[in-house]
């Protein structure tokens, strides 16, 4: 047990050490996690740690789902639910489709265990390349639909997967029972996702208390995961249903004191789990090449090769056509949906970095089949799949955001934030113009004191001056942005006062607790206003 502490102490270091190292070298912290991973793997002494894939599996991926479909926007999602399948399940089929032929006439693997190759490697990261996508501040629908594929895709490969696994172990396979399994299972999990997320909702308003309603939500992906997947189900579909179910439904049903304490609970054990996972595949290199030491390198490195260049130009292959041809054939889908700039689908083409659910997958492959053969080429699909997890996270991870520039896209993401604060001032205006009509009849109806009247009214006309103008020039302060930064410096010589008072004895500490909190909200604020929007 304390060794197993000491351990988990030693991955805890390595964490903190490679994220501020990511920072101070401008590299996503996925790609740094992988590399430290792998240099501890070898470092003579560095304990044995070993990825459980039915950990990742049951105990990860849930709130990593969950938590991804909460951010997510159901109004978004619905919009661009055509691209977003065309990715998730199109783009999956087809990819495992060329790589199980690569392998078949390539390698000289079974048709059976192509298929099981294609299926682990075809579905696109949840969490990397979201990560690296956000930090080029690329347009907003690309961001969107690159999240809303990496909720939905896992749930393809993983149906694929199974199949490919029992059409291996049985030597059979039949489409059109498949085709309707696939099919049912889709819809089944749609309906227990939705009755999972209106079920949490309905006993988090009942709790009314932060502790317990946070513990609810944590409890919440794993239900939704685990009863699917018990029934031979993905459980991947039901968890991203009930996360845009909470993440629509969920603001006007959660306390904002749940809220706060929620957002910043959740940010920190997605972070946790995040790069854990990369550190932990980092890990599994040295363990996999000991146990596949029978391999001849130069078959790895081919195979290695040929399955990432085969996962990349698929993709490739697919989002140009899914793009523009449904156009050419719809004019409904023309008419309803502009087609977008081709350097859109250049990057969306290009953001293909597999991540820890191939891994995981590849590792919980059985070793044997029913007859009590080895399960065929399990050593090398395992090696491939973590090859191609490493040329697409470094590879495309560390090139992209060079592709970006070339294409100049972020000059298009910077003129969609400028709009976006464009429209936040304005909604903003609206809401306080609303908030003084009722403010003013309320006084009047309900005949307040002339004080609380005014208290109520200064109090409104504070938010309403700190409204700026519309943005100017990049660089250019606004009387907004030097207010934010004379509000921190003010914060900063009250928080120095508080302590003081604290030290001389003039109030307990549970004094100092509460006024700190308060100090600590209102810097959140002025935080929230300077990163999201001049405001």
């Amino acid at each position: 047990m304390v060794a197993t502490f000491l351990t988990f102490l030693l991955v805890l270091t390595a964490l903190g050490a490679s994220a501020t190292a990511a920072k101070r070298l401008a590299v996503a912290p996925a790609i740094v996690f992988l590399i430290v991973g792998i240099i501890l793997a070898f470092l003579p002494g560095f304990p044995r740690i070993e990825m459980k894939p039915e950990g990742v599996l049951l105990l990860v991926l849930p709130p990593l789902i969950y938590s991804a479909g909460v951010s997510m926007s159901w109004r978004e999602f619905k919009a661009n639910l055509r691209p977003i399948s065309l990715l998730a399940i199109g783009c999956v089929i087809f990819t495992t489709v060329l790589v199980a032929a690569a392998a078949h006439y390539a390698l000289g693997l079974p048709w059976g265990a192509g298929f099981v190759l294609g299926a682990i490697v075809s579905p696109p990261d949840v969490v990397a390349p979201l990560a690296i996508a956000r930090r080029l501040k690329l347009p907003h629908r690309i961001l969107v639909i690159l999240e809303g594929e990496g909720l939905a895709n896992d749930a393809t490969a993983l149906i694929l997967y199974r199949f490919a696994v029992l059409a291996v172990s049985t030597g059979t396979f039949s489409l059109a029972p498949a085709t309707g399994t696939f099919i049912a299972i889709i819809v089944c999990e749609i309906a227990f996702g939705i009755a999972v997320g209106w079920l949490s909702l309905r006993l988090r308003q009942w709790a009314h208390d932060p502790r317990v309603e946070i513990s609810l939500s944590l409890l919440t992906p794993y239900v939704a995961f685990w009863v699917p997947e018990h029934f031979h189900g993905s459980g991947v579909i039901a968890t991203v249903v009930t996360g845009l179910y909470v993440s629509w439904n969920g603001p006007l049903l959660i306390s904002s004191k749940t809220r706060l304490q929620g957002i910043f609970f959740w940010d920190f054990v997605i972070w946790l789990i995040e790069g854990v996972l990369f550190l932990m595949i980092g890990f599994q290199l040295r363990l996999l090449m000991e146990k596949s030491k029978t391999l001849p390198v130069a078959e790895i490195l081919t195979a290695i090769a040929i399955v990432s260049a085969i996962v990349i130009a698929a993709r490739f292959l697919w989002v140009f056509p899914g793009t523009y041809l449904p156009r050419l054939l719809s004019k409904r889908i023309a008419a309803r949906d502009a087609k977008p700039p081709w350097r859109y689908i250049v990057v969306i083409g290009f953001t293909g970095i597999r991540g820890v659910v191939s891994l995981a997958v590849a590792l919980a492959l059985p070793l044997t089949l029913p007859n009590g053969q080895d399960f065929p080429h399990r050593d090398l699909i395992l090696l491939v799949t973590f090859g191609v997890i490493i040329v697409t996270l470094v590879g495309i991870g560390l090139t992209l955001p060079l592709l970006v520039r070339l294409l100049g896209l972020s000059d298009h993401g910077h003129l969609e934030a400028v709009r976006e604060r464009e429209a936040e001032i304005s909604a903003r205006r609206e809401i306080l113009e609303a908030a003084r009509g009722s403010l003013d009849r309320i006084i009047k109806e309900r005949n307040l004191p002339e004080g609380l009247a005014r208290f109520l009214e200064a109090r409104h006309e504070t938010r309403m001056r700190a409204l700026p103008e519309p943005p100017r020039e990049e660089g250019q302060f606004t009387p907004a942005t030097q207010g934010a930064s004379l509000v921190r410096e003010i914060i900063t010589i009250e928080r120095t006062c508080l302590h003081k008072l604290l030290r001389e004895g003039k109030i307990t500490d549970e004094t100092r607790r509460r006024i700190e909190r308060d100090l600590d909200l209102e810097e959140a604020v002025v935080d929230n206003r300077e990163k999201n929007g001049p405001l």
